[in-house]
C-alpha cells in the first residue's frame, strides 16, 4: 500500500469567510500531498498566497503559506491507496503543474455549485473539484456527486481509508505534542 495526504485548511480572509458560511464548516480549502512532510503538495489555489484574485493549479510552498497565514488551521489526513494509484496521481499532478497557467479558478461555476447543478468549464476548477476529479480518475471516490459539486466538506466527511494525523496551525506540524490521536 501507498499513502497520500489530504490537507484541509481553514484559510483566513473575506472570500474564505463567505465560503465558510456557505459550507458551514471550518475547513474550506483542500490540497493533496504526495509525501508526509508536505513537500509535494498540490491544489487549485492562489498563485501568490497574498493575492486572492489569481488562482490555478499550484504546488504549495509551506514557507510562503506560513508567512501569509500564520494562524491558519490545518487538518492533515493520511489516505491509503495502491502504488499504481499514487503513481498515476503523481504523473497527473506534475503534468497539470507544468501546464498550470492553463488552469483557472471556477468562478463561473460557483452559482451552479450553490444551486447543486453540475457545471464544468474546461480547465476551471475549485480546489475540491480538481482533487475529486484527479482522485476519481485513479479509482478513489471521495463522493458520488459530479466532481464539480464536490466541496471541502466532502473531503472532511470522507471516511474510507482515511486517518487524521495532525490538526492545528501549520507552524506546529511535525511536532509531537500537536499530533492527533
Amino acid at each position: 500500500m501507498a499513502k497520500l495526504y489530504l490537507v484541509l485548511v481553514d484559510t483566513p480572509g473575506i472570500f474564505a469567510y463567505f465560503i465558510r458560511r456557505f459550507l458551514k464548516q471550518k475547513y474550506i480549502h483542500v490540497a493533496l500531498s504526495l509525501d508526509e512532510n508536505l513537500e509535494e503538495t498540490y491544489s487549485v489555489g492562489r498563485r501568490n498566497p497574498f493575492v486572492p484574485v489569481f488562482a490555478g493549479v499550484e504546488k504549495e510552498n509551506r514557507t510562503r503559506i506560513l508567512q501569509a497565514f500564520p494562524t491558519a488551521g490545518y487538518r492533515i489526513c493520511e489516505l491509503e491507496c495502491s502504488r499504481e494509484q499514487k503513481e498515476k496521481i503523481r504523473r497527473q499532478l506534475e503534468q497539470d503543474f507544468e501546464n498550470r497557467f492553463r488552469f483557472h479558478y471556477a468562478v463561473i461555476g460557483l452559482p451552479f455549485l450553490v444551486a447543486n447543478r453540475p457545471f464544468y468549464q474546461h480547465n476551471h476548477y475549485t480546489c475540491s473539484s480538481y482533487l475529486a476529479r484527479i482522485l476519481r480518475e485513479s479509482g478513489i471516490f471521495v463522493s458520488e456527486k459530479h466532481f464539480s459539486l464536490v466541496t471541502p466538506k466532502d473531503f472532511y466527511e470522507y471516511t474510507a481509508d482515511k486517518r487524521v494525523i495532525f490538526e492545528g496551525p501549520l507552524a506546529y506540524f511535525g511536532r509531537l505534542e500537536a499530533l492527533c490521536e
